[in-house]
């Protein structure tokens, strides 16, 4: 029935939604290896758990985008593509989460307010076509690629099980971008960069302490 074809990508959507928010994250891959981290310091955990509550942020705001983007795609190449890449973002996300705890840290408590921002932004870029879509990709990955970088350099030397963390999430947000222009995604606008930068800034900075 036509309603049934309508409903069902919108139950979908739903329930992607609460498990990416509010479910534990599921992992095909183990969280990184790293190297025996000495004890850190009372200042130096809660620094390096912040930093990991932004990555967390970070990874349920990319669920969104993807989950937002591949509901609005328009062949079923960019669909599968976007839906691999969300795979491996739940990775990251259940990465994160372990961290988070063993930290003895918590997850941003603003994350259904993330998912459901960067969801709406998703679908308005897949409702751009594909190609813009892709670009948009392209460009988050590059953003987010640099934003990554900043924490390996932030977090404390000492913390090598995060820096093994960040590290992987970040080679995987390389190969994503990789993917997306080889797969014909547009170049987007310098004023769509800049409020993509804008944006993001306001997330990473409310996730590092709420």
């Amino acid at each position: 029935m036509e309603s049934d074809r309508l409903l069902d990508p919108l139950i979908g959507a739903l329930d992607r939604a609460l498990r990416a928010v509010f479910a534990p994250a599921y992992s095909e891959r183990p969280v990184p290896l790293s190297p025996s981290a000495t004890e850190l310091s009372e200042s130096e955990r809660r620094h390096a758990a912040a930093l990991m509550r932004v990555n967390h942020a970070g990874e349920v705001a990319a669920q969104a985008l993807y989950h937002g983007q591949a509901f609005a795609a328009r062949s079923g190449a960019t669909h599968d593509l976007l839906e691999r890449a969300a795979r491996e973002e739940s990775d990251h996300l259940a990465w994160c989460e372990v961290r988070l705890r063993e930290l003895g840290s918590r997850p941003s408590l603003l994350n259904p307010l993330w998912y459901m921002g960067s969801f709406a932004i998703g679908v308005l870029a897949g409702s751009l076509g594909d190609r813009a879509s892709l670009g948009f990709v392209a460009e988050t990955e590059r953003q987010v690629e640099g934003h990554l970088d900043s924490h390996l350099a932030g977090l404390p030397a000492a913390d090598t099980r995060s820096r093994a963390i960040v590290a992987a999430m970040q080679a995987d947000e390389v190969a994503h971008g990789e993917r997306a222009v080889a797969a014909g995604g547009a170049s987007l606008p310098t004023p769509v960069r800049t409020l993509m930068r804008y944006a993001s800034g306001v997330m990473t900075g409310a996730a590092y302490w709420v």
